[in-house]
């Protein structure tokens, strides 16, 4: 049986059962593993990057920026190609794109080229994508459709446990070596001893995706056949046309903006002299529980939305987040020195926290973060007019967020001198994914499918 004709029964209504969906999750949720991983490393790539290279806070971002620009880019034909290639073909050409990027980044490596490393986080986020334009409404559409949230949460789950994995897998094999010593002169073999411990993780990582292409191929039928999919092109610019898609995308781009801001720059925010005071290879160890928080949320919000309503639980996270980056505002490298005018008297009548409180309500913001992608993601596909493949599209095009929102803290950090006060960046975005969660209770919602079905 063909692809085509496989992804017609499944839209038929002959989709696989028992071990045949199951199998079809067990794939899809490890590819949430597989690319929360890749773009994890980023956090203490980040810092081999502003170390090596000696780079300012803006600059050093722009490692996030040629990563999650790839989102802007490529998610309307990703969403394009999938409607008409179809899921397991995304996934192994989404997966081969990272391999690919893997190993141009082991080149700019080689090489010592800030701007090849660019090019490489580009190109891994270019698979990424794909594989997270296919991933999500498939997950999302593999049972009941009353149950779509908790499944994402599920697989988004194992996202942050990929994502742990990545933080913890990057501060023991990226930010090793004399380099990165507090005081300490650095030296060119010091540079290339660095550059080669990002070869050495790349080199493992494209192995191994390799290997795994190997794999899905030789179930891509089970993928195909769980599918919600008719195999005909749908036009991913159909999206626009929603009202809730667009209200959905907006919400992604904000709140993807303000992880990956609070992720990228939390190693740099918790060595500091004024918060914990230690090691960078220590700092990027501890910026760990920011993703192991997010898996046990996931996990949690997952049992949780068995019971309470979607859009309630997102409410309740938001405002946790809200709280969260308040505290980290009022660190005490906020001091008169630095600051003047109104944020003087300000800080005159507020008390400031320093050391394990700050550093601990910053590592806490991944628990608020937990279930916010994938909610926002269910709620938008439950209430968008469009097609479920143009939707997805338009969503993961707007992960192109976690471009823009780090320059936006860089720029507030070298304005104020103060990462306490780049928070109010991500602040801002959590103010509106609560202001989504509101909305989304009374707008009508309809079943996850390809045709744009009645609202109930």
């Amino acid at each position: 049986m063909t692809d085509a004709a496989i992804a017609k029964s499944s839209a038929s209504g002959a989709a696989p059962k028992g071990s045949g969906l199951k199998l079809a999750v067990v794939y899809v949720t490890c590819l949430f593993f597989i690319w929360a991983l890749v773009t994890n490393l980023l956090d203490p790539l980040l810092k081999t990057m502003k170390t090596v290279f000696t780079l300012s806070p803006v600059e050093a971002n722009l490692t996030g920026f040629a990563f999650f620009i790839a989102y802007g880019v490529m998610s309307m034909p990703s969403a394009a190609f999938l409607s008409k290639a179809g899921y397991a073909k995304s996934v192994m050409v989404g997966l081969g794109g990272i391999v690919l990027g893997c190993f141009i980044a082991i080149a700019a490596a080689k090489l010592h080229t800030f701007a090849l490393v660019l090019t490489a986080l580009f190109v891994m986020a270019s698979g990424i994508t794909l594989l997270q334009v296919a991933a999500n409404p498939l997950i999302a559409s593999m049972g009941k459709p009353e149950d779509s949230s908790f499944r994402l949460n599920l697989s988004q789950a194992f996202n942050s446990l990929g994502a742990a994995c990545g933080l913890w897998f990057g501060a023991n094999f990226l930010l090793k070596g004399e380099i990165f010593e507090k005081g300490i002169t650095i030296t060119q073999p010091m540079r290339e001893q660095a550059l080669g411990f990002v070869s050495n993780v790349y080199f493992a990582i494209g192995v191994g995706l390799a290997l795994f292409i190997l794999a899905i191929f030789f179930v891509r039928h089970k993928i195909t056949q769980a599918a919600p999919q008719t195999g005909q092109f749908v036009n991913p610019l159909t999206a626009l046309s929603s009202k809730w898609a667009n209200l959905g995308a907006i919400g992604i781009f904000l709140y993807v903006g303000a992880e990956v801001a609070v992720s990228l720059n939390l190693l740099l925010f918790i060595e500091q002299a004024h918060v914990l005071n230690i090691a960078a290879e220590q700092a990027g160890k501890m910026t760990t529980f920011f993703m192991l928080f997010a898996m046990i949320g996931r996990f949690a919000g997952s049992a949780l939305l068995k019971s309470i309503k979607d859009y309630v639980l997102l409410t309740v996270v938001a405002v946790g987040a809200i709280a969260l980056c308040l505290v980290v505002i009022l660190t005490k490298d906020m001091t008169p020195s630095a600051h003047d005018g109104a944020l003087n008297l300000l800080l005159a009548t507020v008390p400031v926290t320093t050391g394990l409180i700050p550093a601990f309500a910053a590592l806490l913001i991944g628990l608020f973060n937990s279930i916010m992608f994938p909610t926002i993601f269910t709620l938008t596909l439950q209430r968008s007019s469009a097609p479920a493949s143009a939707t997805s599209g338009l969503l993961c095009m707007a992960i192109v967020g976690g471009a823009f929102l780090p320059l936006v803290f860089g720029k507030i950090e070298e304005m104020t001198g103060s990462k306490a006060l780049a928070f109010v960046a991500p602040m801002a975005c959590y103010l509106y994914v609560l202001w989504f969660a509101l909305v989304a209770k009374k707008a009508p919602t309809h079943v996850i499918e390809e045709g744009v079905a009645a609202g109930h």
